[in-house]
């Protein structure tokens, strides 16, 4: 091989990204037999990448699943998808995005006054999995059915179904559910504590239908929102309440990413430590109240409460994201 290379000056550049490496080859003099050295070589530096790299490489894709507070036109959806770094995304769904002043992939199923009832009993999920293919789903639904005088344990069994069908379309679906925003409109005066109701039995409710293949997550959007700041009608966010329901879901998105590709590829010399790699199980108290039932209490960077209310206990989920779960 020696006389191939003599006079040959090869350099081999190997740069990192995040889950990718790009080589390059600065060839000085060759020939053919050279050539079919450097062909190896570069077929073994594409192995090498393939296996650095594994899923990271991945699309994610996220269906947003409501009704107008999703969809009309939902632009919490958009500074949620500008907040998110930590894997390409594509957000999916029938229906086009709907004009917000920043760019963002805005596909979604958030179809303004839709009923889970409905949804479940005509069937429509089944029909938008099939044409969407996702990863994630992130549904906040009831709000209609609250307005419709539809009691908790029709809603829940509307939502095991829905479940059970995107389970049917993807056995490995991460599943987000809202405790849905407060309620507070001019003709119905009792809404809200039918809210309360639903978004107190949506725990228990997402405990009987977890399963370590396809987990639920329950998203407290209700805690911190105020209907007379947070909107101009009583139910659907504004400008001040937009940014919150971006803010509540980027956590609890992320976290369920990072259970589909697992955490990023290391640097190269990086030394696999419990600070780089890996969730931390001790979290640094905050001082401050604790987290609400399901609420965030920890995940690299979390700023908020990392202790817990009464009867639930902090569980780390992944490296981003840890949430507050019975005890």
């Amino acid at each position: 091989m020696g006389q191939f290379l003599k006079g040959l000056r090869i350099q081999i550049r190997i740069c990192w990204g995040l889950g990718e490496i790009s080589p390059v080859l600065v060839l000085i003099w060759h020939e053919d037999a050279v050539l079919r050295l450097l062909a190896h070589m570069f077929q073994l530096l594409l192995a090498l990448t393939a296996l650095a790299t594994g899923v990271w490489g991945q699309v994610i894709r996220i269906m947003p699943l409501g009704d107008s507070i999703t969809g009309s036109p939902g632009c919490w959806r958009a500074i949620l998808y500008n907040s998110i770094h930590i894997a390409t995304i594509d957000m999916v769904g029938t229906l086009p995005p709907q004009g917000c002043g920043l760019e963002y992939d805005g596909d979604n199923e958030g179809h303004g006054g839709i009923l889970a009832t409905n949804i479940a009993d005509q069937d429509l999920l089944p029909l938008w999995l099939n044409a969407t293919r996702p990863d994630i789903v992130m549904m906040h639904l009831g709000t209609n059915d609250i307005w419709s005088n539809k009691a908790t344990d029709v809603i829940l069994t509307a939502f095991s179904k829905m479940v059970d069908q995107m389970r049917t379309s993807n056995p490995k679906m991460r599943i987000l559910v809202a405790q849905i925003l407060p309620m507070n409109p001019s003709n119905c005066g009792e809404c809200d504590l039918r809210v309360q109701a639903l978004n107190a039995a949506l725990p228990a409710w997402a405990i009987s239908k977890y399963t370590t293949e396809s987990p639920i997550r329950v998203v407290d959007q209700y805690t911190g929102f105020d209907t007379t700041t947070d909107t101009d009608d009583g139910v659907h966010p504004n400008g001040n309440g937009t940014p919150k329901l971006a803010a509540k879901w980027l956590g609890p998105l992320e976290g369920a990413i990072i259970n589909i590709i697992g955490p990023p590829p290391l640097p190269p010399h990086s030394t696999i430590t419990p600070s780089t790699v890996g969730p931390t199980n001790t979290p640094t108290p905050t001082g401050g109240p604790p987290a609400p039932s399901w609420g965030q209490c920890g995940g690299r960077g979390w700023p908020g409460a990392t202790t817990c209310t009464d009867g639930y206990v902090c569980k780390v989920s992944n490296e981003w994201f840890s949430q507050c779960v019975p005890a």
